[in-house]
């Protein structure tokens, strides 16, 4: 594993795919002064000072943190990992991991939607980001993660003529976005290797063969065995290349008391 000042480095205890990097205390310590500097308004108006802070972030790591960032996430062989914080300290709150996250989202490319702006626009997602900003009262709800490599249905219905057809994309009402979009559930890569674009609530099969595709696609992530089941600790990010891992969650155990916040910010690769 690469050794970087500050920041441990270790593959994930459920799979050599993940990888975990924790900050230390030090990094911590280094970055309230530079995050104090802009509170959410001026993140969420002035969207350069996103950039400041994720500048603030790597020049702390000699720009080592975004080489590994932006190295893992672009190998199909791993093409995830989680970060966040080593320690969680009085000096850690919420503010300070939505500018974190930002920090993090701006070393691997641009958002297509963030917490700062709260707006979607119709780019492509390559990457995606969630952080458990805080939860109380929860069993269950562990974060479940499949790699499309691992999945044992993914040749039979990538390779099912259905799959490439055009799907229509909307949003659930809580989302309040008004447009749709239209794009196969399956593509190919440079390579020739599958990629997905899903998300359960979102198609709007138009006809039999659609829906009874999407049926088959859900019942075969449902059943996988290979899926990585992990408690994501409050404070850290996962964030995963969108094209070849599927996420979700476990449920929850029902109680009253139960209060969780999860932070998503999707986005773009940097175009060199």
């Amino acid at each position: 594993m690469q050794k970087i000042t500050g920041i441990d480095i270790q593959k994930h205890d459920q799979s050599n795919r993940i990888i975990k990097i924790s900050l230390e205390n030090d990094i911590i310590d280094k970055l309230i002064f530079p995050f104090n500097k802009f509170d959410l308004t001026a993140l969420e108006l002035k969207p350069f000072t996103r950039f400041t802070l994720a500048k603030s972030l790597d020049d702390l790591t000699d720009n080592k943190l975004s080489e590994l960032m932006n190295s893992i996430i672009r190998d199909r062989s791993t093409g995830c990992f989680i970060i966040g914080p080593k320690n969680i300290t009085a000096k850690i709150n919420d503010t300070f991991l939505v500018k974190l996250s930002t920090a993090l989202a701006h070393l691997i490319g641009v958002p297509n939607h963030d917490a700062m702006a709260g707006t979607y626009v119709k780019d492509v997602t390559d990457w995606l980001i969630m952080t458990k900003i805080d939860e109380q009262n929860v069993e269950g709800g562990e974060t479940a993660m499949l790699h499309l490599d691992d999945w044992e249905h993914c040749d039979d219905l990538y390779n099912d003529p259905v799959g490439r057809q055009n799907f229509v994309w909307g949003s659930p009402k809580s989302k309040n976005i008004d447009y749709k979009v239209e794009h196969p559930v399956f593509s190919t890569d440079k390579e020739g290797r599958p990629t997905i674009s899903y998300i359960d609530q979102f198609p709007e099969p138009q006809n039999m063969d659609q829906g009874n595709f999407l049926q088959r696609l859900s019942d075969g992530l449902e059943e996988s065995k290979n899926k990585i089941i992990t408690k994501l600790p409050v404070g850290f990010s996962v964030i995963a290349n969108n094209y070849f891992w599927l996420h979700g969650r476990k449920p929850f155990k029902e109680n009253k008391e139960l209060s969780r916040e999860l932070l998503r910010i999707r986005g773009s690769f940097f175009v060199n």
